[in-house]
Protein backbone atom coordinates (compact mmCIF):
# COMPACT_ATOMS: atom_id res chain seq x y z
CA UNK A 1 0.00 0.00 0.00
CA UNK A 2 1.69 3.54 -0.80
CA UNK A 3 2.02 5.74 2.33
CA UNK A 4 2.56 9.18 2.68
CA UNK A 5 4.65 10.29 6.14
CA UNK A 6 3.54 12.83 7.97
CA UNK A 7 6.41 13.91 10.53
CA UNK A 8 5.35 14.66 14.13
CA UNK A 9 8.73 15.65 14.94
CA UNK A 10 11.18 17.69 13.27
CA UNK A 11 14.60 16.84 13.25
CA UNK A 12 17.80 18.66 14.48
CA UNK A 13 20.60 20.01 12.53
CA UNK A 14 24.08 19.54 12.84
CA UNK A 15 25.96 23.09 11.12
CA UNK A 16 24.35 26.35 9.97
CA UNK A 17 24.79 25.78 6.08
CA UNK A 18 22.29 27.26 3.44
CA UNK A 19 21.95 23.26 2.48
CA UNK A 20 20.52 22.11 5.99
CA UNK A 21 18.04 25.26 5.93
CA UNK A 22 16.39 24.39 2.56
CA UNK A 23 16.42 20.64 3.59
CA UNK A 24 14.59 22.13 6.54
CA UNK A 25 12.26 24.04 4.98
CA UNK A 26 11.02 21.37 2.73
CA UNK A 27 10.46 18.89 5.59
CA UNK A 28 7.96 22.18 7.54
CA UNK A 29 6.38 22.24 3.93
CA UNK A 30 5.99 18.34 3.65
CA UNK A 31 2.93 17.27 5.71
CA UNK A 32 -0.13 19.73 4.70
CA UNK A 33 1.04 18.36 1.22
CA UNK A 34 0.54 14.59 2.19
CA UNK A 35 -2.71 15.36 3.45
CA UNK A 36 -4.32 17.31 0.64
CA UNK A 37 -2.68 15.16 -1.74
CA UNK A 38 -5.13 13.24 -4.17
CA UNK A 39 -6.24 9.99 -3.24
CA UNK A 40 -7.51 7.91 -6.15
CA UNK A 41 -4.23 8.06 -7.96
CA UNK A 42 -2.85 5.32 -5.07
CA UNK A 43 -2.80 1.51 -5.69
CA UNK A 44 -3.55 -0.36 -2.72
CA UNK A 45 -2.42 -4.53 -1.69
CA UNK A 46 -3.53 -6.24 0.81
CA UNK A 47 -0.72 -6.90 3.17
CA UNK A 48 1.82 -4.29 3.85
CA UNK A 49 5.17 -5.03 4.71
CA UNK A 50 5.34 -4.49 8.57
CA UNK A 51 9.52 -4.09 9.22
CA UNK A 52 11.04 -0.68 9.13
CA UNK A 53 13.05 0.16 5.80
CA UNK A 54 16.43 0.49 6.51
CA UNK A 55 17.46 3.90 8.64
CA UNK A 56 14.25 5.40 8.64
CA UNK A 57 12.98 5.00 4.47
CA UNK A 58 9.99 6.31 3.67
CA UNK A 59 7.95 5.47 0.32
CA UNK A 60 9.44 5.72 -2.98
CA UNK A 61 8.04 8.74 -3.92
CA UNK A 62 10.24 10.17 -0.81
CA UNK A 63 13.52 8.03 -1.67
CA UNK A 64 13.27 10.33 -5.42
CA UNK A 65 12.63 13.57 -3.33
CA UNK A 66 15.39 13.02 -0.67
CA UNK A 67 19.01 13.96 -1.58
CA UNK A 68 21.64 11.13 -1.27
CA UNK A 69 23.58 13.11 1.43
CA UNK A 70 20.23 13.93 3.87
CA UNK A 71 21.74 11.74 6.69
CA UNK A 72 24.72 14.04 6.80
CA UNK A 73 22.92 17.08 7.93
CA UNK A 74 19.79 15.25 9.96
CA UNK A 75 20.15 13.01 12.98
CA UNK A 76 17.01 12.30 14.33
CA UNK A 77 13.54 11.78 12.66
CA UNK A 78 10.39 10.78 14.37
CA UNK A 79 6.79 10.41 12.58
CA UNK A 80 3.96 8.90 11.85
CA UNK A 81 2.04 6.84 9.12
CA UNK A 82 -1.28 7.77 7.19
CA UNK A 83 -2.77 5.25 5.07
CA UNK A 84 -5.62 6.62 2.48
CA UNK A 85 -7.38 4.64 0.21
CA UNK A 86 -10.47 5.51 -2.49
CA UNK A 87 -13.68 3.73 -2.89
CA UNK A 88 -12.91 1.54 -5.75
CA UNK A 89 -9.73 0.10 -3.34
CA UNK A 90 -12.24 -0.36 -0.98
CA UNK A 91 -14.29 -2.58 -2.99
CA UNK A 92 -11.60 -4.44 -4.62
CA UNK A 93 -9.93 -5.55 -1.52
CA UNK A 94 -13.92 -6.78 -0.49
CA UNK A 95 -14.12 -8.74 -3.78
CA UNK A 96 -10.87 -10.37 -3.29
CA UNK A 97 -11.61 -11.16 0.16
CA UNK A 98 -14.63 -12.73 -0.98
CA UNK A 99 -13.23 -15.10 -3.77
CA UNK A 100 -9.94 -16.32 -0.70
CA UNK A 101 -13.06 -16.90 1.23
CA UNK A 102 -14.86 -19.26 -2.14
CA UNK A 103 -11.45 -20.79 -3.12
CA UNK A 104 -11.21 -22.05 0.94
CA UNK A 105 -14.60 -23.34 0.90
CA UNK A 106 -13.75 -25.20 -2.26
CA UNK A 107 -10.37 -26.30 -0.97
CA UNK A 108 -11.93 -27.93 1.89
CA UNK A 109 -14.74 -29.13 -0.10
CA UNK A 110 -12.67 -31.28 -2.18
CA UNK A 111 -10.44 -32.28 0.73
CA UNK A 112 -13.30 -33.46 2.26
CA UNK A 113 -14.93 -35.31 -0.25
CA UNK A 114 -11.46 -37.38 -1.41
CA UNK A 115 -10.72 -38.17 2.22
CA UNK A 116 -14.40 -39.73 2.48
CA UNK A 117 -13.72 -41.61 -0.74
CA UNK A 118 -10.08 -42.63 0.53
CA UNK A 119 -12.05 -44.02 3.91
CA UNK A 120 -14.43 -46.12 2.12
CA UNK A 121 -12.28 -47.75 0.44
CA UNK A 122 -9.85 -48.93 3.09
CA UNK A 123 -12.70 -50.15 5.07
CA UNK A 124 -14.51 -51.97 2.48
CA UNK A 125 -12.43 -54.90 1.97
CA UNK A 126 -12.16 -55.71 6.34
CA UNK A 127 -16.19 -54.80 5.95
CA UNK A 128 -16.21 -57.99 3.36
CA UNK A 129 -14.85 -59.77 5.77
CA UNK A 130 -16.77 -59.06 9.08
CA UNK A 131 -19.86 -58.68 7.66
CA UNK A 132 -20.49 -62.62 7.09
CA UNK A 133 -19.26 -63.10 10.13
CA UNK A 134 -21.50 -61.31 12.69
CA UNK A 135 -24.84 -61.92 10.17
CA UNK A 136 -24.41 -65.63 9.96
CA UNK A 137 -21.23 -67.13 11.93
CA UNK A 138 -23.07 -70.39 12.91
CA UNK A 139 -23.79 -71.33 9.38
CA UNK A 140 -20.45 -70.33 7.62
CA UNK A 141 -17.96 -73.21 6.44
CA UNK A 142 -14.67 -72.95 8.71
CA UNK A 143 -11.63 -71.45 7.52
CA UNK A 144 -8.68 -73.32 7.01
CA UNK A 145 -5.08 -72.82 6.78
CA UNK A 146 -5.63 -71.20 2.99
CA UNK A 147 -8.57 -68.90 4.65
CA UNK A 148 -6.34 -67.90 7.60
CA UNK A 149 -3.59 -67.02 5.39
CA UNK A 150 -5.60 -64.58 3.31
CA UNK A 151 -5.93 -62.92 6.37
CA UNK A 152 -2.30 -61.73 6.38
CA UNK A 153 -2.07 -61.19 2.84
CA UNK A 154 -5.16 -58.69 3.00
CA UNK A 155 -3.27 -56.79 6.11
CA UNK A 156 -0.25 -56.35 4.71
CA UNK A 157 -1.53 -55.32 1.18
CA UNK A 158 -4.18 -52.96 2.89
CA UNK A 159 -0.65 -51.22 4.74
CA UNK A 160 1.17 -50.81 1.41
CA UNK A 161 -1.44 -49.40 -0.13
CA UNK A 162 -2.27 -46.99 2.82
CA UNK A 163 1.67 -45.74 2.73
CA UNK A 164 1.04 -45.39 -1.25
CA UNK A 165 -1.51 -43.39 -1.03
CA UNK A 166 -0.52 -41.00 1.78
CA UNK A 167 2.97 -40.59 -0.35
CA UNK A 168 1.27 -39.72 -3.66
CA UNK A 169 -2.14 -37.71 -2.29
CA UNK A 170 -1.77 -36.71 1.14
CA UNK A 171 0.49 -33.69 0.32
CA UNK A 172 0.54 -30.41 1.04
CA UNK A 173 -0.75 -27.75 -1.88
CA UNK A 174 1.61 -26.11 -3.30
CA UNK A 175 -1.10 -23.03 -4.85
CA UNK A 176 -4.79 -22.78 -5.36
CA UNK A 177 -5.35 -24.05 -9.30
CA UNK A 178 -8.39 -22.38 -11.13
CA UNK A 179 -9.76 -25.77 -12.27
CA UNK A 180 -9.64 -29.20 -11.13
CA UNK A 181 -6.87 -31.28 -11.92
CA UNK A 182 -8.66 -33.59 -14.79
CA UNK A 183 -6.04 -36.92 -14.04
CA UNK A 184 -6.79 -37.07 -10.54
CA UNK A 185 -10.39 -36.31 -10.45
CA UNK A 186 -10.89 -39.37 -13.06
CA UNK A 187 -8.87 -41.06 -10.90
CA UNK A 188 -10.60 -40.18 -8.05
CA UNK A 189 -14.24 -41.66 -10.29
CA UNK A 190 -12.27 -45.13 -11.11
CA UNK A 191 -11.73 -46.13 -7.71
CA UNK A 192 -15.19 -44.61 -6.48
CA UNK A 193 -16.92 -47.20 -9.98
CA UNK A 194 -14.45 -49.91 -8.69
CA UNK A 195 -15.73 -49.77 -4.83
CA UNK A 196 -19.28 -49.37 -5.87
CA UNK A 197 -19.57 -52.41 -8.36
CA UNK A 198 -17.84 -54.32 -5.66
CA UNK A 199 -20.49 -53.52 -3.61
CA UNK A 200 -23.01 -54.30 -5.90
CA UNK A 201 -21.90 -57.62 -6.26
CA UNK A 202 -21.26 -58.30 -2.68
CA UNK A 203 -24.90 -57.40 -1.91
CA UNK A 204 -26.93 -59.61 -4.47
CA UNK A 205 -24.27 -62.42 -4.78
CA UNK A 206 -23.41 -63.11 -1.53
CA UNK A 207 -25.48 -61.37 1.07
CA UNK A 208 -28.69 -62.21 -0.67
CA UNK A 209 -27.91 -65.67 -1.78
CA UNK A 210 -26.55 -66.13 2.05
CA UNK A 211 -23.10 -67.74 0.57
CA UNK A 212 -21.36 -69.89 3.15
CA UNK A 213 -18.23 -70.36 1.34
CA UNK A 214 -16.23 -67.98 4.09
CA UNK A 215 -12.96 -68.53 1.82
CA UNK A 216 -14.63 -67.37 -1.37
CA UNK A 217 -15.35 -63.94 0.72
CA UNK A 218 -12.42 -63.71 2.07
CA UNK A 219 -10.27 -64.28 -1.79
CA UNK A 220 -13.30 -61.73 -3.12
CA UNK A 221 -11.90 -59.16 -0.26
CA UNK A 222 -7.95 -59.91 -1.71
CA UNK A 223 -9.50 -59.32 -5.33
CA UNK A 224 -10.84 -56.00 -4.41
CA UNK A 225 -7.32 -55.13 -2.49
CA UNK A 226 -5.47 -56.58 -5.68
CA UNK A 227 -7.50 -54.47 -7.64
CA UNK A 228 -6.98 -51.18 -5.42
CA UNK A 229 -3.28 -51.43 -5.96
CA UNK A 230 -3.07 -51.69 -9.81
CA UNK A 231 -5.53 -48.37 -9.41
CA UNK A 232 -2.71 -46.84 -7.07
CA UNK A 233 -0.26 -48.05 -9.74
CA UNK A 234 -2.14 -46.34 -12.49
CA UNK A 235 -2.13 -43.20 -11.14
CA UNK A 236 1.56 -43.17 -10.42
CA UNK A 237 1.63 -43.40 -13.97
CA UNK A 238 -0.77 -40.97 -15.19
CA UNK A 239 0.30 -37.98 -12.50
CA UNK A 240 3.70 -38.85 -11.80
CA UNK A 241 5.69 -40.73 -14.80
CA UNK A 242 3.81 -39.65 -17.80
CA UNK A 243 5.15 -35.92 -17.36
CA UNK A 244 9.05 -36.74 -16.99
CA UNK A 245 10.32 -36.71 -20.33
CA UNK A 246 10.57 -33.50 -21.65
CA UNK A 247 8.30 -32.85 -24.64
CA UNK A 248 8.02 -29.06 -25.00
CA UNK A 249 10.26 -25.83 -24.85
CA UNK A 250 8.64 -22.90 -23.04
CA UNK A 251 10.06 -19.64 -23.31
CA UNK A 252 9.11 -17.49 -20.21
CA UNK A 253 9.54 -13.09 -20.77
CA UNK A 254 8.80 -10.47 -18.28
CA UNK A 255 6.50 -7.49 -19.29
CA UNK A 256 8.51 -5.09 -17.94
CA UNK A 257 11.98 -5.15 -18.52
CA UNK A 258 12.20 -8.34 -20.98
CA UNK A 259 14.14 -10.60 -18.97
CA UNK A 260 13.83 -13.90 -20.23
CA UNK A 261 14.64 -17.83 -19.49
CA UNK A 262 13.80 -21.15 -20.84
CA UNK A 263 12.17 -24.19 -19.52
CA UNK A 264 11.38 -28.37 -20.69
CA UNK A 265 7.99 -29.59 -19.53
CA UNK A 266 6.11 -32.81 -20.28
CA UNK A 267 3.60 -33.27 -20.98
CA UNK A 268 1.15 -31.20 -18.84
CA UNK A 269 -2.09 -29.23 -18.82
CA UNK A 270 -1.84 -25.22 -19.02
CA UNK A 271 -2.53 -24.47 -15.59
CA UNK A 272 -0.12 -27.03 -14.11
CA UNK A 273 2.49 -25.62 -16.42
CA UNK A 274 2.09 -22.32 -15.29
CA UNK A 275 2.50 -23.47 -12.04
CA UNK A 276 5.61 -24.86 -12.99
CA UNK A 277 6.35 -21.46 -14.47
CA UNK A 278 5.86 -19.11 -11.42
CA UNK A 279 7.67 -22.23 -9.03
CA UNK A 280 11.00 -21.68 -11.66
CA UNK A 281 10.08 -17.71 -11.69
CA UNK A 282 10.71 -17.44 -7.72
CA UNK A 283 14.06 -19.13 -7.96
CA UNK A 284 15.53 -17.94 -11.55
CA UNK A 285 14.22 -14.44 -12.41
CA UNK A 286 15.76 -11.43 -10.28
CA UNK A 287 14.06 -9.43 -8.24
CA UNK A 288 11.56 -7.04 -9.88
CA UNK A 289 12.09 -3.61 -9.15
CA UNK A 290 9.73 -1.22 -10.22
CA UNK A 291 11.98 1.90 -9.15
CA UNK A 292 14.68 1.07 -11.90
CA UNK A 293 11.43 1.50 -14.50
CA UNK A 294 10.73 5.57 -13.17
CA UNK A 295 13.81 6.94 -14.90
CA UNK A 296 13.12 6.46 -18.26
CA UNK A 297 9.82 7.20 -17.47
CA UNK A 298 11.06 10.76 -15.96
CA UNK A 299 12.95 11.06 -18.93
CA UNK A 300 9.80 10.92 -20.93
CA UNK A 301 8.29 13.04 -19.19
CA UNK A 302 11.03 15.97 -18.89
CA UNK A 303 11.43 15.53 -22.39
CA UNK A 304 7.31 16.10 -23.19
CA UNK A 305 7.36 19.42 -20.28
CA UNK A 306 10.15 20.82 -22.27
CA UNK A 307 7.90 21.76 -25.20
CA UNK A 308 5.35 24.72 -25.54
CA UNK A 309 3.08 24.46 -28.06
CA UNK A 310 0.79 27.47 -29.89
CA UNK A 311 -2.48 27.63 -30.93
CA UNK A 312 -2.47 29.72 -34.46
CA UNK A 313 -5.30 28.11 -35.59
CA UNK A 314 -8.20 29.08 -33.47
CA UNK A 315 -9.62 26.60 -30.37
CA UNK A 316 -11.14 24.68 -33.40
CA UNK A 317 -7.96 22.52 -33.84
CA UNK A 318 -6.59 22.64 -30.43
CA UNK A 319 -7.17 18.95 -29.39
CA UNK A 320 -6.07 17.61 -32.64
CA UNK A 321 -2.93 20.35 -33.59
CA UNK A 322 -1.59 19.80 -29.69
CA UNK A 323 -1.16 16.45 -30.70
CA UNK A 324 0.53 16.43 -33.76
CA UNK A 325 2.93 19.18 -32.77
CA UNK A 326 3.68 17.19 -29.46
CA UNK A 327 4.69 14.25 -31.84
CA UNK A 328 6.77 16.42 -34.37
CA UNK A 329 8.46 17.89 -31.59
CA UNK A 330 9.50 14.77 -30.10
CA UNK A 331 10.52 13.43 -33.51
CA UNK A 332 12.81 16.18 -33.62
CA UNK A 333 14.05 16.05 -30.86
CA UNK A 334 14.96 12.03 -30.71
CA UNK A 335 18.22 12.52 -32.64
CA UNK A 336 19.28 14.55 -29.46
CA UNK A 337 18.03 11.89 -26.95
CA UNK A 338 20.11 9.45 -27.29
CA UNK A 339 23.09 11.59 -26.40
CA UNK A 340 21.47 12.38 -23.15
CA UNK A 341 20.62 8.26 -22.18
CA UNK A 342 24.40 7.71 -22.83
CA UNK A 343 26.00 10.55 -20.35
CA UNK A 344 22.78 9.54 -17.43
CA UNK A 345 23.88 5.91 -17.39
CA UNK A 346 27.64 6.75 -17.81
CA UNK A 347 26.92 8.84 -14.57
CA UNK A 348 24.38 6.42 -13.20
CA UNK A 349 27.11 3.64 -13.14
CA UNK A 350 29.99 5.86 -12.17
CA UNK A 351 28.32 6.81 -9.11
CA UNK A 352 27.29 3.28 -8.73
CA UNK A 353 31.28 1.77 -8.53
CA UNK A 354 32.10 4.54 -6.46
CA UNK A 355 29.39 3.72 -3.71
CA UNK A 356 30.51 -0.21 -4.53
CA UNK A 357 34.39 0.49 -3.98
CA UNK A 358 33.52 2.30 -0.68
CA UNK A 359 30.98 -0.24 0.61
CA UNK A 360 33.54 -3.13 0.28
CA UNK A 361 36.00 -0.82 1.91
CA UNK A 362 33.73 0.01 4.54
CA UNK A 363 32.92 -3.60 5.39
CA UNK A 364 36.50 -4.93 4.97
CA UNK A 365 37.38 -2.75 7.44
CA UNK A 366 34.79 -3.67 10.35
CA UNK A 367 35.14 -7.69 9.41
CA UNK A 368 38.95 -6.82 10.58
CA UNK A 369 37.75 -5.64 14.55
CA UNK A 370 36.25 -9.45 14.62
CA UNK A 371 38.39 -12.32 15.82
CA UNK A 372 36.35 -15.54 16.35
CA UNK A 373 38.07 -17.19 19.85
CA UNK A 374 38.62 -20.87 20.22
CA UNK A 375 37.34 -22.58 23.09
CA UNK A 376 40.25 -22.46 25.24
CA UNK A 377 41.37 -18.72 24.26
CA UNK A 378 37.44 -17.70 25.91
CA UNK A 379 38.87 -17.52 29.07
CA UNK A 380 41.98 -15.59 28.63
CA UNK A 381 39.97 -13.06 26.34
CA UNK A 382 40.97 -9.33 27.52
CA UNK A 383 37.88 -7.76 25.96
CA UNK A 384 34.29 -8.55 26.63
CA UNK A 385 32.94 -11.90 24.73
CA UNK A 386 30.62 -11.55 22.30
CA UNK A 387 27.82 -13.58 20.46
CA UNK A 388 27.58 -13.44 16.75
CA UNK A 389 23.94 -10.79 17.05
CA UNK A 390 26.40 -8.26 19.70
CA UNK A 391 29.08 -8.50 17.28
CA UNK A 392 26.71 -8.03 14.51
CA UNK A 393 25.60 -4.84 16.77
CA UNK A 394 29.12 -3.73 17.78
CA UNK A 395 30.20 -3.46 13.76
CA UNK A 396 27.22 -2.52 11.79
CA UNK A 397 27.59 1.43 12.51
CA UNK A 398 30.40 1.68 10.69
CA UNK A 399 29.03 0.02 7.50
CA UNK A 400 25.49 1.48 8.02
CA UNK A 401 25.83 4.81 6.13
CA UNK A 402 27.88 3.54 3.40
CA UNK A 403 25.46 0.94 2.84
CA UNK A 404 22.68 3.16 2.96
CA UNK A 405 23.91 5.20 -0.11
CA UNK A 406 24.74 2.61 -1.98
CA UNK A 407 20.93 0.89 -1.50
CA UNK A 408 19.65 4.06 -2.46
CA UNK A 409 21.78 4.71 -5.39
CA UNK A 410 20.80 1.05 -6.79
CA UNK A 411 17.26 1.26 -6.11
CA UNK A 412 17.39 -1.71 -3.51
CA UNK A 413 16.37 0.17 -0.32
CA UNK A 414 12.91 -1.62 -0.03
CA UNK A 415 13.72 -4.96 0.04
CA UNK A 416 16.31 -4.35 2.92
CA UNK A 417 15.25 -3.37 6.42
CA UNK A 418 18.16 -2.85 9.41
CA UNK A 419 16.47 -6.17 10.97
CA UNK A 420 16.98 -8.30 8.06
CA UNK A 421 20.99 -6.65 7.13
CA UNK A 422 21.84 -7.32 11.31
CA UNK A 423 20.69 -11.00 10.71
CA UNK A 424 22.56 -11.95 7.51
CA UNK A 425 25.46 -10.04 9.50
CA UNK A 426 25.11 -12.18 12.43
CA UNK A 427 24.60 -15.38 9.95
CA UNK A 428 27.70 -14.43 8.31
CA UNK A 429 29.58 -13.94 11.62
CA UNK A 430 28.32 -16.90 13.20
CA UNK A 431 29.70 -19.39 10.01
CA UNK A 432 32.97 -17.43 9.32
CA UNK A 433 32.48 -15.95 6.41
CA UNK A 434 34.00 -13.26 4.64
CA UNK A 435 33.22 -9.64 3.91
CA UNK A 436 32.55 -10.60 0.05
CA UNK A 437 29.78 -13.41 0.95
CA UNK A 438 28.53 -10.40 2.97
CA UNK A 439 28.30 -8.32 0.57
CA UNK A 440 27.18 -10.76 -2.25
CA UNK A 441 23.09 -9.90 -1.26
CA UNK A 442 23.49 -6.68 -1.68
CA UNK A 443 25.90 -6.07 -4.79
CA UNK A 444 23.76 -7.95 -7.20
CA UNK A 445 19.98 -8.28 -6.94
CA UNK A 446 18.73 -12.07 -6.21
CA UNK A 447 15.40 -13.78 -7.08
CA UNK A 448 12.92 -13.49 -5.15
CA UNK A 449 13.14 -16.03 -3.01
CA UNK A 450 16.08 -14.84 -1.35
CA UNK A 451 13.67 -11.69 -0.31
CA UNK A 452 11.28 -11.65 2.82
CA UNK A 453 7.67 -12.75 1.89
CA UNK A 454 6.53 -9.39 2.82
CA UNK A 455 8.49 -7.35 0.15
CA UNK A 456 7.57 -10.05 -2.67
CA UNK A 457 5.82 -7.45 -5.22
CA UNK A 458 3.74 -10.25 -6.27
CA UNK A 459 1.63 -12.93 -4.83
CA UNK A 460 -1.71 -13.45 -6.54
CA UNK A 461 -1.43 -14.54 -9.87
CA UNK A 462 -4.03 -14.52 -12.88
CA UNK A 463 -4.27 -16.97 -15.87
CA UNK A 464 -5.17 -15.70 -19.48
CA UNK A 465 -5.03 -18.36 -22.19
CA UNK A 466 -7.25 -18.45 -25.62
CA UNK A 467 -7.76 -21.83 -24.49
CA UNK A 468 -9.17 -24.07 -21.63
CA UNK A 469 -6.54 -23.87 -18.64
CA UNK A 470 -7.36 -27.88 -18.75
CA UNK A 471 -6.18 -28.76 -21.68
CA UNK A 472 -2.17 -29.65 -22.35
CA UNK A 473 0.74 -28.26 -23.75
CA UNK A 474 0.74 -27.92 -27.66
CA UNK A 475 2.97 -26.29 -29.86
CA UNK A 476 2.20 -22.78 -30.69
CA UNK A 477 0.26 -21.62 -27.49
CA UNK A 478 0.47 -18.48 -25.68
CA UNK A 479 -0.78 -18.10 -22.21
CA UNK A 480 -0.02 -14.49 -19.86
CA UNK A 481 0.67 -14.74 -16.10
CA UNK A 482 -0.84 -11.54 -14.88
CA UNK A 483 0.53 -9.94 -11.52
CA UNK A 484 -0.24 -6.60 -9.77
CA UNK A 485 2.46 -4.21 -11.86
CA UNK A 486 3.70 -7.29 -14.27
CA UNK A 487 3.26 -9.88 -16.70
CA UNK A 488 4.70 -12.87 -17.62
CA UNK A 489 4.86 -14.06 -21.24
CA UNK A 490 4.62 -18.32 -21.66
CA UNK A 491 5.30 -19.15 -25.51
CA UNK A 492 4.89 -22.76 -25.87
CA UNK A 493 7.17 -24.27 -28.56
CA UNK A 494 7.55 -28.41 -29.27
CA UNK A 495 10.64 -30.27 -28.88
CA UNK A 496 11.75 -31.25 -32.75
CA UNK A 497 11.98 -34.61 -33.06
CA UNK A 498 15.84 -35.54 -33.94
CA UNK A 499 16.66 -38.56 -36.25
CA UNK A 500 20.54 -39.90 -35.36
CA UNK A 501 22.50 -41.62 -37.96
CA UNK A 502 25.85 -44.11 -37.46
CA UNK A 503 28.45 -44.12 -39.41
CA UNK A 504 31.26 -46.68 -38.55
CA UNK A 505 34.74 -45.04 -38.99
CA UNK A 506 37.66 -48.20 -39.15
CA UNK A 507 40.57 -47.30 -36.75
CA UNK A 508 43.38 -48.37 -39.74
CA UNK A 509 41.99 -45.44 -41.84
CA UNK A 510 43.63 -43.25 -39.83
CA UNK A 511 47.16 -42.71 -42.10
CA UNK A 512 49.20 -39.72 -43.17
CA UNK A 513 51.59 -38.86 -45.61
CA UNK A 514 53.77 -35.99 -45.39
CA UNK A 515 53.90 -34.01 -48.12
CA UNK A 516 57.13 -31.75 -48.86
CA UNK A 517 57.82 -29.00 -50.90
CA UNK A 518 60.40 -26.63 -51.72
CA UNK A 519 59.50 -24.02 -49.77
CA UNK A 520 58.93 -25.80 -46.66
CA UNK A 521 60.58 -25.44 -43.28
CA UNK A 522 59.90 -28.86 -42.02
Amino acid sequence: MDTESTYSGYSHYSGHSKKAQRQGSRDRHKSPRSKDGSRSEKSVTIQAPTAEPLLGNDSSRAEEAQDDNWGETTTAITGTSEHSMSQEDISRISKDLEDSVGVECKRYFLLTLAAVLGLLVFLTPIAFILLPQILRRTELEPCGTACEGLFISVAFKLLILLIGTWALFFRQPKADLPRVFVFRALILVLMFLLVFSYWLFYGVRILESKDINYQGIVQFAVSLVDALLFVHYLAIVVLELRQLQPMFTVKVVRSTDGESRYYSLGHLSIQRAALVVLENYYRDFSVYNPLLLTASKARAEKHLAGLKVYNVDGPDNSAAGQSRAMIAAAAHRRDSSHNELYYEEADHERRVRKRRARLVVAVEEAFTHIKRLQTEEQPKAPGEVMDPREAAQAIFPSMARVLQKYLRTTRQQHYHTMESILQHLAFCIANNMTPKAFLERYLSPGPTLQYNKDRWVSKHWTLISEEAVTKGLRDGIVFVLKSLDFSLVVNVKKIPFIKLSEEFVDPKCHKFALRLQSETSV
